[in-house]
């Protein structure tokens, strides 16, 4: 600490030095004590902008680059869509999915397929026993039977009634009779097709039959149970037609047109991501979430493996443009803002130092403002310009955010 003596202080201190030995001790342990206090403040200011440097800047050993695994690199100009993100599931348009079911009730008398089968339409899934089913046939039998002595008689009264041999009104009831008959006839005839029974010979077996191609689903009878009218008794779903079924918010409605491109990963399988592209969009909200279906069609080579029922998670790709980016992993939030790394220059040797004989790597929080985020990599815009070679750090931001005063949280 430097003291200028002025005029009117050499005259003070002339008067002090005319003072007793004591106070002049006393005025030398003032003076002490004041140069002390003035020595602390000096030092606290100039240590303040070390203070705030720590707070923007952390260092690392480079067993500790090592160690945590540091990576670095450019800031790259990336196409990236802006998107809009939705939930929704898989699913498969009602023609393609079957509840089969039995038009006559009846005992279960043999099961052909298991689930997972692949069946083609008209394939017999199972039978079922019903006596009257027997009825039927006898019915049909006995119709076509009158049927034919009917028309006998029905043609040889018409010659009479012509002729005026026979009253006209016998010719009328033998008609009658004839159309009555033949009206049974194809009553029972319609009612074995459509249990699939053949109106030749006689039968109790009823057959099921799978109404669409496709992979057999929950089975729901066994062998000897007794299978109800309504019930559904097998699932059959054709996965070919596979699509997405998304949840979009009002919000985002107006950004959202037939025709666009979306990709999705399951959700709770791997994160291969599949594409999709809008087909058709509701024109009324689901529930009262507010949320609207948009459904999305699924190549068919992508279909592969796919089951209905599957969670998803989707992008919905709105526009194309060139941006800079970082890999995502590169941007951390730390409170409400955020920001990445960028590793300097400047090298600091520690060898005269014993605890620490090696050179410390020095990186510094830039702040950025994210964008959108899409392929793994996120749109950056610098709050202050920093040098288009500067080596940010893409792996090991996280950690950096942690070792620096203050912590962070991790924005994925």
């Amino acid at each position: 600490m430097k003291i200028y003596l002025t005029t009117d202080l050499t005259a003070k201190l002339a008067r002090i030095l005319t003072q007793s030995p004591q106070r002049i001790a006393a005025y030398c342990l003032l003076l002490i004590a004041y140069s002390i206090l003035i020595s602390c403040g000096e030092k606290k200011t100039e240590e303040k902008p070390e203070e705030e440097k720590s707070q923007t800047e952390v260092a690392l050993t480079e067993s500790q680059y090592k160690t945590v695994g540091i990576e670095t690199g450019l800031v790259e100009n990336r196409n990236l869509n802006k998107v809009i993100k939705a939930n929704g599931y898989t699913t498969v348009p009602p023609q393609n999915s079957a509840e089969v079911s039995t038009l006559i009730g009846g005992t279960v008398k043999d099961i052909f397929v298991l689930e997972g089968t692949f069946v083609t339409k008209g394939k017999v899934l199972a039978t079922i026993q019903n006596l009257e089913v027997i009825e039927m046939q006898e019915d049909y039998h006995s119709a076509t039977a009158n049927i034919e002595y009917l028309q006998l008689e029905y043609n040889r009264q018409k010659t009479l009634s012509e002729e005026n041999v026979n009253p006209r009104k016998t010719f009328q009831e033998v008609k009658a009779k004839l159309a009555a008959e033949r009206a049974r006839a194809q009553a029972a005839k319609n009612k074995l097709e459509a249990l699939h029974i053949s109106t030749k010979g006689s039968t109790s077996e009823v057959p099921i039959l799978a109404p669409i191609s496709g992979y057999v689903g929950k089975i729901s009878i066994a062998k000897g149970a007794y299978a109800q009218t309504g019930v559904s008794l097998f699932e059959v779903v054709d996965n070919s037609q596979m699509h997405l079924d998304l949840n979009v918010y009002e919000k985002d409605l107006g950004s959202i047109s037939v025709g666009q491109v979306i990709d999705f990963v399951l959700t709770n399988q791997s994160n291969k991501s599949i594409k999709g592209k809008i087909f058709g969009i509701n024109k009324s909200f689901s529930n009262e979430s507010k949320t609207v279906a948009v459904h999305a069609k699924i190549e068919s080579a992508d279909a592969k493996g796919l089951i209905p029922g599957m969670y998803v998670s989707a992008n919905i790709n709105i526009t194309n443009a060139t941006v800079p980016a970082l890999p995502k992993d590169a941007v951390v939030r730390n409170a409400d803002k955020y920001f990445v790394f960028v590793e300097e220059d400047k090298h600091q040797d520690q060898s005269e130092n014993k605890e620490t004989p090696e050179k410390e790597v020095h990186f510094k929080a830039i702040e950025v403002i994210p964008g959108t985020t899409d392929l793994g990599f996120t749109e950056v815009k610098f709050v202050d310009e920093i040098l288009a070679n500067a080596k940010v750090v893409t792996t090991g931001a996280f950690y950096l955010l942690s070792a620096m005063k203050g912590g962070g949280e991790h924005e994925h």
